[in-house]
């Protein structure tokens, strides 16, 4: 998986997979079958794991406009790498001529829309944290849309004020029901938020 996602499906020889897994080709070929099914398996290894696993702690550690927040966040963060997202960068690769990989992609973009963006937008929306004239379908299909842009972004060089634009959207896209009357519970998250804005956003200029 950490090959593919590094390089690419086309920019990824057997011999990387080979290195990069610490096995030799016929163990490889065995246990695969092939190049290709190995890199499928990938794809829902990382479904699973920075998808699925990563949201699910994040919905369990955070208040639901948080977790949003902080799921932008933490991708900023992870802009150091360079590699962007698995899962988009696949969409842009080879999403439009295979199509098992764009089901793998689209299925995995609709679990983060409606099983993160639109529960937490709904969650949110029960305590107050989240305005009720938020529509949550829209809503959160536009951050899906950030958080692909980010994600694209985040393979190449990308400045502080686009950053600080695409968190400020966000944040603008999820207003609380009432300002005055509305406080997030204690947490180390909300006092360390600016903080971690601007480290992650050190991290890519």
């Amino acid at each position: 998986m950490i090959a593919f996602w590094g390089r690419g499906y086309n920019a990824t020889s057997l011999q990387d997979l080979v290195d990069c897994m610490g096995v030799n080709r016929a163990s490889l070929y065995d246990t695969f079958g092939d190049k290709y099914a190995l890199f499928l398996d990938s794809l829902y290894t990382y479904k699973s794991i920075y998808i699925k696993s990563y949201l699910a702690r994040q919905t369990k550690k955070y208040t639901p406009r948080q977790a949003i927040i902080n799921y932008f966040l933490d991708m900023i963060l992870k802009a150091e790498d360079r590699n962007g997202c698995l899962m988009v960068n696949t969409a842009l690769e080879l999403s439009p001529h295979d199509k098992k990989v764009a089901t793998i992609v689209n299925e995995a973009f609709a679990y983060i829309d409606k099983n993160f963006f639109r529960k937490m937008i709904k969650k949110g929306q029960v305590t107050g944290e989240i305005s009720e004239t938020v529509a949550c379908t829209t809503t959160a299909q536009t951050l899906l849309s950030l958080l692909i842009g980010l994600c694209v972004l985040s393979r190449g060089e990308t400045n502080r004020t686009v950053m600080q634009a695409i968190v400020s959207q966000v944040e603008a896209l999820l207003p609380p029901a009432d300002t005055k009357v509305f406080s997030y519970p204690p947490s180390r998250t909300s006092k360390n938020q600016g903080r971690r804005i601007q480290a992650g956003i050190a991290h890519v200029v």
